[in-house]
């Protein structure tokens, strides 16, 4: 009979499945107890990633030296912070939440002039929304696995918050989801984004915790945000 655990390190894998498609890098490959991917971009050369706090995340700390290598596990950062030495540096919590086959929230129209478009037709679709003026104002996708959507990169522009567009663009995209047989979803959430996807249904499943060697001359605070 599957436990917690077991329930816990399929999510994961799920979503580093889907994470990958979204990004266009390579599958994730297993190392120890764990998943590697080699994402091979700028400010992003690899990732390690766990259920876990596990050992394997202490030696990992120990004997990697080259900058933008992430290690990331479904723990608290001061639990992942115990694991490693002192040049490795934490970034901004972050939170693994997932959602069943639950109705979709409604969402309330667009502002006067703004645009929804969906790209993509693959196992990969996008949602953008175009400002009156033609701007990209909010934009997010969905990566279709065998069984899990993962929901990726949901962002929404500062001049654009608070008019409903994330929820717009989250619905757009799980509609798409839900037509193409995928209810379930799996994301990892900002701690601003985790205030939207609870309000519409989502649960949290574990806290997400990340840490990284910088390079040289860039502060961890510039590098795009991972997830």
């Amino acid at each position: 009979m599957p436990t917690a655990d077991d329930e816990l390190a399929g999510l994961v894998l799920a979503w580093l499945h889907g994470w990958s498609i979204s990004r266009q890098v390579p599958a994730p490959i297993a190392h120890a107890d764990g998943y590697r991917v080699e994402v091979q971009q700028p400010r992003h050369a690899r990732r390690y990633v766990f259920d876990g706090p596990s050992p394997t995340l202490a030696q990992l700390g120990r004997s990697i030296t080259e900058p933008w290598v992430f290690l990331k596990a479904c723990a608290t950062a001061d639990a992942l912070r115990a694991l490693l030495p002192a040049h490795w540096q934490m970034e901004a919590d972050g939170f693994l939440m997932s959602c069943g086959d639950q109705p979709l929230p409604t969402s309330r129209p667009l502002p006067p002039g703004y645009v929804l478009a969906l790209t993509g037709e693959g196992d990969l679709v996008s949602a953008q929304v175009l400002a009156p003026d033609g701007a990209s104002a909010s934009a997010g996708h969905v990566a279709l696995g065998e069984r899990w959507a993962t929901y990726d990169r949901i962002i929404t522009e500062p001049a654009h918050q608070r008019l409903g567009l994330g929820r717009a663009v989250m619905a757009a995209l799980q509609a798409r989801a839900h037509a193409r047989g995928r209810h379930a979803g799996v994301l990892v959430a900002t701690p601003e984004g985790r205030r939207l996807y609870e309000s519409l249904g989502w649960q949290l499943r574990a806290p997400w915790a990340t840490a990284v060697i910088a390079g040289q001359d860039d502060a961890v605070t510039q590098s795009p945000p991972t997830k």
